[in-house]
């Protein structure tokens, strides 16, 4: 699939850390409970680390107690790509970046959290990149 953002591997090696690599460009995961996003409670945007796409706001967050980063909406549909993700087993919709087509983590439904759109984007916090709104404490 073609992207906006399109860099070779090695571009992309050379622009992440060994881990955000691993996780924008490999579908990996983090380790639960590692972001500091997951409870961060400053007032802003959350950009795409791989190419600073403005993609979730900090008011759609919420605490799921999930081990990352919760958010119930994107900033708009058109900021991510959801595809059916067999991998592990089971059917997950996968979540990507639709400006670069970075890995950002997964989303699920119907899991009872009281949010208006009952969906848990549960994203790395390894895959964001926090711009506080200007004047906010954090």
């Amino acid at each position: 699939m073609s992207y906006p953002v399109n860099k070779s591997d090695d571009q992309w090696r050379s622009e992440l850390s060994d881990q955000e690599y691993r996780v924008l460009r490999q579908a990996g995961t983090e380790r639960p409970f590692s972001s500091p996003y997951e409870t961060d409670e400053t007032v802003g945007v959350y950009r795409c680390r791989g190419c600073g796409s403005e993609l979730f706001r900090s008011e759609h967050k919420f605490d799921a107690h999930c081990g990352w980063p919760a958010f119930y909406t994107p900033l708009a549909e058109d900021r991510v790509e959801l595809i059916k993700d067999r991998s592990l087993g089971m059917v997950r919709i996968e979540v990507r970046c639709a400006n670069c087509g970075s890995h950002l983590g997964h989303v699920f439904e119907g899991e009872g959290f009281g949010t208006p759109t009952d969906q848990r984007y549960c994203i790395n916090g390894v895959s964001l990149k926090l711009e506080p709104t200007s004047g906010s404490a954090g």
